[in-house]
């Protein structure tokens, strides 16, 4: 009996000895021992793998977690993409606020700090606490004249700011909140405005006529900013005029200094010699002084019947009419076609055309500005 109970003793060990070395090749033993939730890895402070489905990727990194470098696996795994900060109290985020609170919130500071007192900074440079601009400079560049020209309307009283006729010099203002008018009309402060009018014989080179005869501001009374013509025209004379409220541009397209150029086709009559032209670019005196032509040549001939064009700089009263007249070829018919880098192209008589951006910046460049 007692040697019976030994060998069977001795059988349960042997098969439970047989069965743990058989399970550390199979699902027990190192199996268990690897496995997530043991005892004995808890125990011995070993570090265990994570399952497939609980291990979390990094895009650029390794399976192991993310990278907490400054790379890009460090920034979400895109170039310029969110930071990721550390998440504390075991992986838990604050609940976002909702828009009502937000709104509150802005509510509740606008309330706070309506009704303090605004706080300005001091100023440190010389004629600081004078703000705003002066107001002969502001009509200057509205295309009201020259500076000087602004300043003699404000001695005449012709200009009020706000209801308010100004009569002091350097009275600053601004363009973006006062009202200012000139003859009572409304001065458009900063918008500029550019056409190009081909002018029919018969009309008067005027925006007004105390005449009541035709003129140009008969092609612009339904603008609201008051504009005022480059130069002038005959009369008689047809072709291209242009019309703006830039002052400083129109000054510098008439004045001489600048040198710009107008073209004008011209009938006259012949026969015509081959030195006539050389007579107009030398000069021809006339009763104010000597003119003289950038450009000539003939265009077309049909007889005795010629077309010539006159290229100059200069804008004396009847200077074209003068000089050819002078020469013994008095002008049938007269018509300006490019005024410096503007064509009057196939523009229709009496039709008017606002300048593109390019043309604009065309004449801006002749002169200078």
């Amino acid at each position: 009996m007692r040697s019976s109970s030994g060998r069977n003793s001795s059988g349960n060990n042997g098969g439970s000895r047989g069965g743990n070395s058989g399970g550390r090749g199979s699902s027990g033993g190192r199996g268990n021992y690897r496995g997530a939730g043991n005892s004995r890895d808890d125990k011995q402070g070993r570090p265990r793998k994570p399952r497939p489905e609980e291990r979390s990727y990094d895009v650029g990194g390794t399976s192991d977690g993310p990278k907490r470098g400054r790379g890009a696996a460090a920034r979400g795994g895109a170039k310029g993409g969110p930071r990721q900060s550390p998440q504390r109290g075991g992986g838990r985020t604050a609940p976002a606020r909702t828009r009502e609170l937000d709104a509150r919130i802005e509510e509740r500071n606008r309330e706070r700090y309506a009704n303090k007192p605004q706080i300005k900074t001091p100023k440190t440079f010389p004629g600081a606490e004078q703000e705003g601009e002066r107001l002969q400079k502001v009509l200057a560049r509205a295309g009201m004249g020259s500076r000087r020209a602004c300043e003699e309307l404000i001695d005449q009283a012709r200009v009020e700011v706000n209801g308010k006729i100004v009569v002091e010099q350097g009275t600053r203002v601004d363009p973006d909140k006062d009202e200012i008018k000139v003859d009572g009309l409304t001065v458009a402060t900063q918008s500029y405005l550019f056409f190009a009018l081909n002018k029919p014989a018969g009309v008067v080179s005027t925006m007004e006529d105390p005449d009541g005869r035709q003129c140009l501001g008969d092609y612009v009374t339904n603008r609201e900013t008051r504009l005022f013509h480059v130069g002038r025209l005959d009369t008689e004379t047809e072709g291209i005029i242009l019309l703006t409220n830039h002052g400083e541009l129109a000054h510098r397209l008439t004045h001489p200094k600048y040198g710009v150029k107008k073209t004008y086709l011209a009938a006259i009559t012949g026969p015509l010699p081959r030195e006539v032209g050389k007579r107009l670019k030398e000069g021809i005196q006339l009763e104010d002084g000597y003119a003289r032509a950038d450009h000539f040549r003939v265009v077309e001939q049909t007889g005795k019947n010629y077309l010539v064009e006159v290229q100059l700089h200069e804008g004396r009263k009847h200077i074209v009419r003068r000089m050819l007249a002078e020469a013994g070829f008095p002008v049938e018919k007269l018509v300006r076609t490019a005024f410096g880098p503007i064509a009057l192209g196939d523009q229709k008589s009496g039709w008017l055309r606002r300048l593109t951006n390019t043309e604009v910046g065309m004449l801006m460049k002749e002169v200078g500005l």
